[in-house]
């Protein structure tokens, strides 16, 4: 902050902010009732309007006056400040010339128009001051961002999070060192080596190396060790935009999670380990598959996958859960399997089954439902492939809908090294996934089409991240530029150029696989003679990452946490190397068969056992993660909404569905009396429950509710909407209290309720069971954690 002035004018200055709201409101409704009053003389409008346009006159002058003592006092300047101050005092003109005027019209008619001529440039004076101090505070593109033809997808910004660094009062220790410079390198070279690095020198400042980060620039240091609130640039990144010192001063400031650890980076000394330039520091997973004997045989233990883990747990001193009783059991596969909440019929079936295999057998019959399986698996593949319905690019043919291809095979059980070679070596159906988005407008190297493929395939196929290496060598792995370029160069029509950090470099790209031990790229090849290539290489046995990969993603989605955390950096080490080494090898052994994948877990005991709750999503990242047992989850946004369907009321109609399975077997029945969730485009109500944008690769979701998930719960109009709709048929299908309470309690929770919940509800719905109180009812029983989560 810059002041020279006493602290009372800069104290006036800062009201300006909220006094600019009264003029733009004031002046512009007192212009729109003035545009009724033509042609009426006499209306009655006409003492409001003045008196509206002395109070807006009066509180135009005095936001001028303190919007001219905030730019002074705080020493806000820049290009945008000047156009916002000119046309602001422009407004005070205006305003003076509407009580001229006025004054004069009220004496003489012939002076009314230009009393209207100037209300109104004045009225649109107002609009662009106030959109001009919009940008000074929110951006300059902060409206026009928002519009399709503007998108762009430019560097995404990281989320850091503080808390993996963990107790730091004793400072932290040389990896978690190496792991935050990386994170800091990352920061600087997305936000400032475009103007900070061996390609280009300002200010004779480089941000590239550790000597030259130390070193500063012409002004002096950029930072004091072990002080953030006293470095310089510190108080440059955290500068509002429009600021003449702000950093950077082109393009998009930094997200406060990146000031934040550049902040706590300097606090903790500002530490770069030497050992931080030597590659050898990352942990990189052997590619080549394993298959680790068995442990020796456990009574009561049968399950290949249960003897891993009892032998993790007697190494690590760990408790095996109780198994989960029948009713638990019946919810959890339905809802993994075929993303459905078992009926009250379903379950009484099931308790009724007196096979001592019957788990086994309900298991495979769901995964025999090859409709209901391929509805709910939609959903997974969607986000991972970044498949949607509606969005960015399919109007344009920027995008390629894959949903046909991708519903047929999960709804054939396309074995996954087919799947995944008709990705890479696409037919026109299933082209969309290397395809990508076409981006209008100035679209950065890292972002273009063939980079896309190769980050993507790299993320969603092999657990691997290039995105930082894509832009410069990677400071989270080995990986380099010229390798990120050699693979993107497969996917490419003609020969790329290799850009760092934006910024041609000259050199045009190889043409390599990433792990070269799998097969050599002919780089003379044509882009689908390529494809073929990488497609038969990837694929292949030997290449036990990808299939490491693979299972480690269905273990997440049954146990709610992978046995490599993040599942897309397969570099981490597993909790398990031996369960997760011996599960590739038999997912290649059972012909890359998914749904048999599926079953070995689901038939384990350890799937069966009681499940964890967890005080914070952060603890089951940390280095010092245990496994116990599955992770409790939360319903995805698609359980969710095909739950009330099935129960309730349909949240989406017929004519939502973006996609119709089958539809051309007109003899074909409906699977579902309802459309489901993962066949409908995205919606506020999906997207508050979770369902991300599927622009980029999302392969997990967020397992923590949220406020805009509690606002959608509590307030929503569509929940609300099908919760009336679902109260008034529940109350015409059922006569009384007692029946709907109980039906309530079988078909969400699948048990009776207890005789206190029963007296709750009771009271709840009185003595004749009303519209409204049934729809309390409802609302209230979703809300339960009991219906919300996957125990």
């Amino acid at each position: 902050m810059v002041s020279d002035g006493l602290w009372f004018w800069q104290f006036l200055g800062r009201l300006h902010p909220m006094i600019v709201h009264f003029p733009i409101s004031l002046l512009l409704f007192a212009a729109f009732l003035e545009l009724w009053t033509i042609g009426r003389p006499d209306s009655k409008l006409k003492p409001g309007i003045n008196l509206m346009l002395k109070a807006g006159i009066f509180s135009a002058w005095l936001s001028l006056l303190l919007g001219l003592l905030l730019a002074g006092n705080e020493g806000i300047s820049g290009e945008l400040v000047e156009k916002h101050r000119l046309i602001g005092i422009l407004t005070g003109v205006g305003s003076l010339l509407i009580l001229i005027f006025l004054h004069l019209s009220n004496k003489q008619q012939r002076f009314l128009k230009w009393f209207r001529a100037s209300l109104f440039l004045t009225a649109l004076s107002v609009i662009v001051t106030g959109h001009l101090g919009a940008a000074l505070t929110h951006g300059e593109n902060y409206l026009t961002e928002t519009f399709p033809w503007t998108a762009s997808n430019n560097y995404q910004t990281h989320s850091f999070e503080l808390t993996r660094y963990g107790d730091i009062s004793t400072g932290l220790s040389t990896e978690k060192e190496i792991q935050l410079i990386g994170e800091v390198r990352t920061i600087l070279a997305h936000n400032c080596y475009k103007c900070h690095s061996g390609a280009k020198v300002e200010a004779d400042l480089r941000l590239d190396s550790k000597e030259a980060v130390f070193k500063g620039g012409e002004s002096g240091e950029i930072l004091k060790a072990g002080n953030a609130s006293s470095s310089e640039i510190i108080r440059r990144i955290s500068l509002p935009k429009s600021h003449k010192d702000v950093m950077p001063s082109k393009g998009k400031p930094l997200s406060k999670d990146e000031i934040a650890l550049l902040g706590f980076w300097i606090d903790q000394g500002a530490p770069w380990p030497d050992e931080a330039e030597n590659p050898s520091i990352y942990r990189v997973a052997k590619m080549e598959p394993r298959k680790p004997n068995l442990p020796k045989s456990t009574e009561g233990l049968e399950n290949p996958i249960d003897l891993w883990v009892d032998q993790y747990f007697k190494e690590n001193g760990i408790t095996w859960q109780q198994t989960v009783d029948d009713r638990t059991y019946l919810r959890r596969i339905y809802l993994d399997v075929i993303g459905l909440v078992p009926s009250p019929s379903d379950l009484e079936r099931f308790y009724s089954d007196d096979r001592p295999d019957k788990r086994d057998i309900w298991l495979r019959n769901l995964l025999e439902r090859q409709d209901d399986y391929a509805q709910h698996w939609l959903t997974f593949w969607n986000d991972v492939l970044r498949n949607d319905y509606t969005g960015t690019g399919y109007i344009t043919n920027g995008r390629y809908n894959i949903t046909d291809w991708l519903y047929k095979s999960l709804q054939e059980n396309k074995p996954y090294h087919q799947f995944v070679k008709e990705l890479l070596n696409p037919t026109a159906e299933s082209k969309g996934f290397i395809e990508g988005i076409k981006w209008r407008g100035t679209v950065n190297a890292s972002q273009r089409t063939e980079m896309q493929a190769a980050q993507n395939v790299g993320q969603v196929i092999l657990g691997l991240n290039l995105k930082c290496a894509s832009c410069h060598d990677s400071f989270i792995s080995d990986w380099k530029l010229e390798e990120a370029y050699a693979f993107a160069n497969i996917f490419a029509d003609s020969t790329l150029e290799v850009s760092r950090c934006e910024i041609p470099t000259g050199k045009m790209a190889g043409t390599k696989i990433l792990w070269e031990e799998l097969g050599e790229i002919d780089s003379t090849a044509t882009r689908p003679e390529k494809l073929q290539q990488l497609s038969d290489y990837l694929v292949q046995p030997a290449n036990g990452r990808m299939y490491r990969t693979m299972v480690n993603r269905i273990w997440k989605q049954m146990m709610g946490r992978g046995i490599v955390e993040p599942v897309d950096e397969m570099d981490n080490e597993p909790w398990s190397q031996d369960l997760l080494d011996w599960l590739a090898s038999k997912f290649v052994e059972k012909n890359y068969d998914l749904k048999e994948l599926i079953y070995l877990i689901g038939s384990s005991k350890i799937y069966q056992s009681g499940s964890i709750g967890i005080k914070s999503p952060d603890l089951l990242y940390s280095e010092d993660y245990k496994f116990n047992g599955m992770v409790r989850r939360r319903l995805t946004a698609e359980q969710f909404s095909d739950a009330i369907s099935r129960i309730f009321y349909p949240v989406f109609e017929e004519k939502d569905l973006k996609y119709r399975p089958n539809q051309l077997l007109t003899e074909q029945k409906p699977t579902t009396e309802f459309a489901r969730a993962s066949l409908v485009a995205n919606s506020s109500f999906l997207t508050a429950m979770g369902r991300p944008n599927r622009e980029i690769v999302s392969t997990s979701r967020d397992p923590q509710a949220n406020l805009l998930q509690s606002l959608e719960l509590t307030n929503g109009e569509k929940l609300n909407d099908v919760l009336k709709k679902g109260a008034e048929y529940w109350k015409e299908k059922y006569p009384s209290n007692d029946v709907i309470i109980q039906e309530v309690f079988a078909q969400t929770l699948n048990r009776k309720p207890s005789q206190k919940e029963f007296q709750i509800a009771i009271a709840a719905l009185g003595d004749q069971p009303e519209t409204d109180k049934i729809q309390d009812l409802l609302w209230a029983v979703l809300l339960l954690p009991e219906f919300q989560l996957i125990y």
